[in-house]
């Protein structure tokens, strides 16, 4: 399949990794030849110099043979056009990236009349996966499957739990809850474990269930895990204006801390229900002002990483409250995992996983589609979605007698909205949502997770 990426930016670099990766023809178009350079010299895919809203451009690109065309430049504006002007110059699916807020509520509108596939908000999927997190707030990481039956949590196991040594079947035994253990990460090590596997405190472990039995087995395990009910956001960005309006509808108090008058100015005016407040959100006194010890989470959405993940260490000491930060680039990434800096959330990172989710949805060619697609195990393995549509040879037989991949686990089914933590003598059928952990990457169809 032939996939053309306009825009070398953060997303595009990290859409440009994931798909030449997995195999598909990668074509990346942008303005500055330097910055393509760079970047192709360490990926399969091919450069074109130019503006993506050309028909010269898209024309050396090969838009006229290509599948998907993807547009994530600065740009709302120019990512439309060029969806607009790639459907008319050849016949592909297209996809553009457009934040800005006044498009929001229009984005219906402006998909039906210019034939674009699927619009993503990343500022918008950052808030809704920041709101899930001050929802479930001991939980890291949480991703959602079958339309949010299903929740894939990530805590991190503590003595306070009684964990210690229990092997998997061991913990299983003890739990009245339905919960499934899919991934643990250890040091640098991430496993899929099996019943025989031993947990020790300190681990990040990933468990599958649906929310009513995760918010069950976090209690057993003695876990207090009330929704927050104040928030204390730095930064006045985008992303803090939708998760504002998303904890506002969740009744939470909200303050807001950035230093543009202007922009709390159009905070103050957009969010009456929420507290702005102009100032440093980096200045130790005015976040004591401002109820840093009493906050029950606090969120850094600056545009500097360094302020976000300073400004949380500092949180960490005065405070209990839930951490949330945002980070835009990955280069130290190893050493913002031993900072513990509470839940990190990777905007571009969001973006690139809903885009590839769909990119996988149409190469599937047998009637099984890739719903959703999580990468979990810091990249070491990924979660997916599979909606069987059509009879094959994984369906209909117990998984116990399926020839499965290795480091591969069946965790979830959902079969008409009933959610099944399966066992050996469980069995696929058509209709169902499978959830799959694996390190194995690149499944496309379900038939994938057996052995050939």
């Amino acid at each position: 399949m032939k996939i053309i990426i306009i825009g070398c930016g953060k997303v595009g670099v990290a859409l440009a990794e994931g798909l030449s990766g997995e195999q598909y023809d990668v074509v990346l178009v942008d303005t500055c030849a330097e910055k393509l350079q760079q970047v192709t010299e360490d990926l399969d895919a091919m450069p074109v110099v130019g503006n993506g809203s050309s028909i010269a451009t898209l024309s050396e690109a090969g838009v006229e043979d290509a599948d998907l065309l993807i547009a994530v430049t600065g740009s709302d504006e120019l990512n439309l056009l060029c969806c607009l002007i790639a459907r008319k110059q050849g016949n592909c699916q297209t996809v553009a990236r457009v934040r800005n807020p006044v498009y929001n509520k229009e984005i219906s509108f402006i998909k039906e009349s210019l034939g674009i596939s699927m619009i993503i908000n990343p500022e918008l999927a950052a808030a809704m996966e920041i709101a899930r997190l001050l929802r479930f707030p001991s939980a890291i990481n949480i991703d959602t499957f079958a339309k949010g039956r299903v929740e894939l949590l990530r805590f991190r196991q503590m003595p306070e739990f009684h964990m210690d040594g229990l092997t998997i079947s061991e913990l299983q035994s003890r739990i009245k809850s339905q919960i499934l253990i899919t991934g643990v990460e250890r040091g640098e090590e991430a496993f899929i474990p099996n019943g025989d596997f031993r947990l020790k405190d300190g681990d990040s472990l990933f468990i599958i269930a649906s929310p009513q039995n995760a918010g069950a087995f976090f209690r057993e395990i003695g876990v207090k895990n009330d929704r927050v009910k104040n928030c204390m956001i730095v930064g006045g960005g985008t992303i803090a204006y939708y998760l504002a309006l998303q904890l506002l509808n969740m009744h939470i108090r909200v303050t807001i801390i950035d230093k543009s008058r202007e922009r709390c100015e159009m905070l103050a005016e957009t969010l009456p229900g929420a507290t702005i407040i102009c100032g440093d959100g980096t200045d130790k006194k005015l976040l004591l002002d401002e109820g840093l010890e009493q906050t029950e989470a606090f969120v850094s959405l600056t545009n500097m990483d360094e302020e976000n993940i300073l400004v949380t260490l500092y949180a960490k000491e005065r405070s209990k409250a839930k951490l949330v930060t945002k980070v835009n680039r990955l280069s130290f990434d190893n050493l913002i995992t031993k900072l513990d800096l509470g839940s990190v959330i990777y905007p571009k990172d969001i973006t690139a996983d809903y885009i590839l989710r769909y990119a996988r949805a149409m190469q599937n060619t047998i009637g099984s589609n890739v719903e959703t697609l999580y990468h979990i195990l810091d990249n070491k393995a990924e979660a997916l979605e599979f909606l069987i549509r059509e009879n094959s040879e994984v369906v209909n037989v117990p998984l116990k007698d399926l020839s499965l991949k290795d480091n591969l686990l069946v965790g979830c089914i959902n079969r008409d909205g009933r959610i099944m933590i399966p066992w050996g003598n469980d069995s696929l059928q058509v209709g169902d949502t499978v959830i799959v952990v694996t390190t194995q990457k690149g499944l496309r169809d379900i038939r994938d997770i057996l052995k050939r």
